[in-house]
């Protein structure tokens, strides 16, 4: 029966597991000049909406390193944009593909296109969610701290898709995650006390971005405004100001604290210049890791 990775709460903590030690694996084998290709003869679909570098390229590349095809596809070339149903596109792109990573506005759209599909339907970004961009993120904190449980991971800003993809995460794997964002700007109610209710007093929410930082073991920011939300900008450059991730922030947290933003980035908005180029920043090897998780991500899902 064909799997689908809509959500993080579509994973088990032993998914998570096998996810990270694989990626850890290929990444390694990578960088000996080692060459696996489970997914010889294989082809993947990319329906994308949205704008992409990393999310898009790190797929090609996994899924031409691994041996397979990407197919890229940009919606507005598709039936869709005339009106086509979502599970006729769905329906006939199963007899073609062996799997789809899409990426869109609409959670709900992707839920349909998983349900009418019979390959697999992977999650490269809604307005709702990003799981695949969280999974490659614990990857990395794995790999600077080598675990992610006691460790006080510390959300500032926005409490958008890649928020509650933390959330979805932190409800599996009980994360000590503390969010801090403006007043009506922080995660959905729904999803932030679902969460709670799973993972219990490991969840937080501090307004106040100083109080949230103290002894934080990692910082994790994203743009103020997401795509979508571009007319909001000038509006939320004011409400988010104290919530810049700058020099005096991250002063008040661990020594060791480790800064992460899953880019692109507005330096000196949400982020100072000098922290993202700064010693504590880990956004390189962040995006880096995309790659890597992606391949192991493609594999789970595809090859069986």
């Amino acid at each position: 029966m064909k799997k689908d990775l809509l959500t993080l709460r579509d994973l088990s903590s032993d998914d998570f597991d096998s996810l990270f030690i694989r990626s850890f694996e290929l990444k390694k084998r990578l960088g000996l000049g080692i060459t696996d290709q489970p997914l010889q003869g294989k082809t993947i679909g990319l329906i994308f909406d949205k704008a992409s570098t990393r999310t898009r390229v790190s797929f090609e590349v996994a899924m031409i390193q691994l041996g397979g095809a990407p197919l890229f596809l940009s919606a507005k070339d598709t039936q869709l944009i005339r009106n086509e149903s979502v599970s006729d596109t769905a329906r006939a792109l199963s007899r073609y593909l062996d799997g789809l990573v899409v990426r869109t506005y609409s959670q709900d759209l992707l839920k349909e296109l998983a349900a009418e599909a019979s390959i697999p339907v992977i999650n490269g970004l809604t307005d709702l969610y990003h799981p695949c961009q969280v999974l490659s993120d614990l990857m990395t904190i794995l790999e600077k701290k080598e675990r992610v449980s006691e460790l006080k991971i510390v959300w500032v800003g926005d409490g958008n898709n890649v928020a509650h993809s933390w959330l979805n995460a932190s409800a599996i794997l009980g994360l000590n995650l503390v969010i801090s964002s403006p007043e009506g700007y922080l995660p959905q109610e729904r999803i932030l006390e679902l969460a709670k209710q799973d993972a219990g007093d490991s969840i937080r929410v501090v307004s106040d971005p100083k109080e949230a930082v103290r002894g934080a073991d990692v910082i994790y920011t994203d743009v103020w405004a997401s795509m979508g939300q571009e007319s909001e900008s000038a509006h939320r450059k004011k409400i988010f100001k104290p919530y810049q991730v700058d020099e005096a922030l991250i002063g008040l947290a661990k020594k060791d604290v480790i800064v992460m933003h899953c880019l692109p980035a507005h330096r000196d908005e949400e982020i100072t210049a000098d922290v993202l180029e700064g010693g504590h920043s880990v956004v390189w090897d962040q995006a880096e890791n995309k790659l890597h998780m992606h391949k192991a991500v493609l594999e789970k899902y595809i090859s069986h």
